[in-house]
């Protein structure tokens, strides 16, 4: 008899996380701009493949990740990246799953410092819903203002970022990821016109 192994996940970690890189970095660059990640998180399996996706092209043992007490996708996480999972103040990458834990994700995640602001968190967000609400955003990527469809998710995430006043140039920046597998960013310096 001969014992065979199989893989679980096809997601090749070389080539599949370059184009999943592109993809975020495209996303961080243009503001409300959707990039699909469909066709990389098919390829993995478990509750979470689009969360996994994000993870295997950003995180490696060199960082810090926290999936707000969502221990199926911190184990997943960990065995898949070899990064450390770590409270929430400290954690680098913090993935909120549900609305529930969104606003504690936000509040809680480090902002940098006035010397450094590239060490704060990305908040990375599951965006499920129907986008209704219309915001008017300005900043870096944007030229001028960009009108932007959004669903109650995207709007109380900014609504609860922005409250926070950060000292310019500190912030966190927001990664929104939904289950059919679009995502789009709001980085730290791009904010609501009222």
């Amino acid at each position: 008899m001969t014992l065979q192994l199989t893989k679980k996940h096809s997601f090749d970690l070389v080539f599949d996380s370059q184009k999943v890189f592109r993809l975020v970095l495209e996303a961080m660059s243009n503001p409300a701009r959707d990039a699909v990640i469909k066709e990389y998180a098919d390829k993995l399996f478990g509750s979470f493949p689009v969360f996994l996706a994000v993870a295997l092209t950003l995180l490696d043992n060199e960082v810090s990740f926290n999936t707000c007490e969502n221990q199926t996708l911190s184990n997943e996480i960990a065995s898949l990246t070899l990064s450390r999972k770590t409270n929430i103040e400290e954690a680098d990458f913090i993935f909120a799953s549900n609305y529930s834990v969104m606003e504690k994700a936000i509040n809680n995640a480090k902002c940098g410092t006035l010397a450094d602001p590239h060490k704060s968190a990305t908040v990375i967000i599951q965006n499920n819903g129907i986008s209704a609400l219309c915001l008017m955003l300005s900043g870096p990527g944007i030229d001028g203002q960009v009108e932007f469809m959004v669903t109650q998710t995207v709007k109380d995430a900014i609504t609860i970022r922005d409250a926070q006043n950060y000292e310019y140039p500190q912030g966190i920046d927001l990664l929104f990821v939904s289950g059919l597998g679009e995502m789009f960013a709001i980085p730290r310096l791009v904010k609501v016109v009222e």
